[in-house]
């Protein structure tokens, strides 16, 4: 008999014994072996008519393109009388939005036919030139939100030229730059290839785009998109000034993808210094009166005033929103002086600290499929403070409970939860796939590495082959986890590192084996299926301790109500209901 003890955050084992070998195409076939009749029951076949729409994802793989899959929308909110909850209005087009007849064409042969409901309003938005600001589901389009605009105001500002080789010493802005700002390498490398997947009439990239990342150091030619991480994006200007300077004016639209998860954290520090150095060459640019970045290559610090340019420097250091406003709207000090109306004397009264303005000659995009902004401290509150004029586009079930999902919940104890797991991977292996390939794919989430092997020793053990992604994997390894579950389908057991940005088409079934630790984790977990109008089943085994949260996620779904009370980690929110209840003890 299999039997699991949890204990702490990880999943122990104490006896297992062998059952027969199974392999993953034989579990459709395969009756359950449980002897809970409810468990069973819970899990029943679709029989439920299917109105298919079809669409492609493309994926670029080096130099080539491939068609990855097709994937059908079962039985939409449309369907039902509800309204589409992916799509845009039919008579929404790539053209209507204000993009070019060649974008729209790329779009149309990469498989994109009709922009999504994100799309259509975050396209209008980046192209208006405002900052802005995307909050929106998973797997609503954001990428393709940002990239497609950008790709749009690149070509018309080069008209449409491809650029030539530029030496790594200059990097000069000869036209304007893009740069992506992403938390992980997998990101990053989606992100490229996502951008050259769209392509003109004789197959080539409508624009270049080069990632500075893992082993891939900085460019050789100027690309028109750069894809970076933080860390690897200041170790390679910082040490050059030049390179530098040179960068950092020919930049012109910053993108932060996964900007929760990059505005807090680690990498709070880096983003907020990056955003300082962004801002300090826009008040560069302002007030040297030089308008283009075709004669900004020299800067005229002379006509600046030095105590300006000295607390410039010095705000480029701070990185804490928090505790220093002033990445708001850099300042500088100004001397007060008092008249004496008797004698006409001036006496000098201390200094004030005072707005310089400026103008703006930089776009800040921010992407982030949860952006709580319940505290001062969130990603949300940070950039209401810092970019209080940004337009804001919000899906329509930001933080909410996605209609296209099917949700089951099962309370386990220590008993019961191996059976549970099992019985809930081979529903996953009998569902019907979401997609025309036929391949079942499956993702089962555990909160730690130690999770994942247990849990990947409890499917071996009862015959199901499956992948263990985790961060003590190599990245190589894990990027061809990643293209093998893409292609052939499985079971992925995984931590949260694939939880986030990662894009795999045609996932059915999200299982999670360890409850998420927080309600943020919970939303980018289930956030894996139903993705790009497809449906899918998320199945959560939750224990005791996980009930408070369960509870309040559940109940935000009950209510159509976004979770943003249950947004602070599962302790703190736990602690937040106990002194609850004691308040309504002493009160009584």
């Amino acid at each position: 008999m299999l039997f699991l003890h949890r204990s702490a955050p990880m999943l122990h084992f104490y006896k297992l014994s062998s059952s027969p070998k199974l392999l993953l195409s034989q579990l459709r076939r395969t009756q359950s072996f449980l002897s809970a009749p409810s468990l069973s029951s819970s899990f029943p076949r679709s029989s439920t008519s299917l109105r298919v729409r079809l669409f492609c994802l493309v994926q670029s793989n080096g130099g080539g393109v491939r068609s990855l899959a097709t994937a059908a929308t079962v039985a939409t909110d449309a369907d039902r009388g509800g309204g589409e909850t992916f799509f845009a209005d039919e008579g929404v087009s790539w053209t209507a939005l204000g993009l070019s007849d060649t974008i729209s064409q790329a779009l149309s042969s990469a498989g994109f036919n009709r922009p999504s409901l994100v799309q259509a309003e975050s396209i209008p938005s980046i192209l208006s030139g405002k900052d802005s600001i995307i909050a929106a589901e998973t797997g609503s389009g954001k990428t393709h939100s940002y990239l497609v605009p950008l790709i749009h105001k690149l070509s018309a500002a080069s008209g449409g030229a491809v650029s030539g080789s530029a030496s790594d010493k200059g990097f000069k802005p000869s036209r304007e730059v893009s740069l992506v700002l992403c938390p992980n390498v997998l990101l990053c490398e989606q992100v490229v290839r996502m951008a050259n997947g769209l392509r003109d009439d004789n197959g080539d990239p409508l624009i270049k785009v080069a990632a500075v990342c893992g082993r891939q150091g900085w460019p050789v030619y100027q690309p028109d998109i750069l894809v970076s991480t933080p860390a690897a994006l200041l170790n390679n200007i910082e040490p050059k000034k030049q390179r530098k300077m040179s960068f950092l004016r020919g930049v012109k639209y910053v993108v932060f993808d996964e900007a929760d998860m990059l505005l807090c954290g680690s990498f709070q520090n880096q983003v907020i210094r990056l955003i300082n150095m962004f801002r300090h060459d826009e008040k560069l640019l302002s007030w040297t009166d030089q308008p283009t970045a075709d004669n900004a290559s020299e800067l005229d610090l002379e006509s600046l005033p030095q105590d300006a340019l000295e607390q410039d420097e010095e705000s480029q250091d701070d990185s804490s929103p928090a505790d220093n406003e002033e990445i708001e709207s850099l300042s500088e000090e100004e001397e007060l002086e008092e008249t004496n109306e008797a004698d006409g004397s001036v006496q000098k009264r201390g200094w004030r600290r005072v707005l310089r303005p400026y103008d703006r000659s930089k776009q800040y995009i921010f992407v982030a499929a949860t952006l709580p902004a319940n505290g001062k401290r969130t990603a949300g509150a940070v950039l209401k403070r810092m970019f209080p004029e940004a337009n804001w586009v919000s899906g329509s079930y930001l933080h909410r409970h996605n209609p296209r999902l099917e949700r089951k919940w099962f309370e386990v104890t220590v008993d019961s939860q191996v059976d549970a797991l099992i019985e809930a991977v081979k529903h996953g292996a009998e569902s019907e796939t979401s997609g025309d390939d036929d391949v079942s794919r499956t993702m089962v989430f555990a909160n730690t590495v130690e999770a994942v092997e247990a849990v990947a020793k409890i499917l071996e053990r009862a015959g199901i082959e499956c992948y263990r992604y985790h961060k003590d994997a190599s990245l190589e390894e894990r990027s061809g986890m990643i293209d093998d579950f893409r292609e052939k389908g499985g079971i992925f057991v995984c931590t949260d590192a694939a939880a986030r940005g990662v894009d795999i088409p045609n996932i059915s079934h999200v299982i999670q084996a360890d409850f998420a630790t927080s309600a943020v984790d919970f939303l980018h977990r289930v956030g894996r299926t139903g993705r790009a109008g497809q449906q899918g089943i998320v199945t959560s085994l939750f224990t005791e301790s996980n009930r408070d949260l369960v509870s309040a996620i559940r109940e935000a779904e009950k209510l159509g109500r976004p979770v943003e009370t249950a947004f602070s980690r599962k302790r703190g929110f736990r602690n937040k209901l106990k002194k609850r209840g004691k308040l309504q003890l002493m009160s009584q």
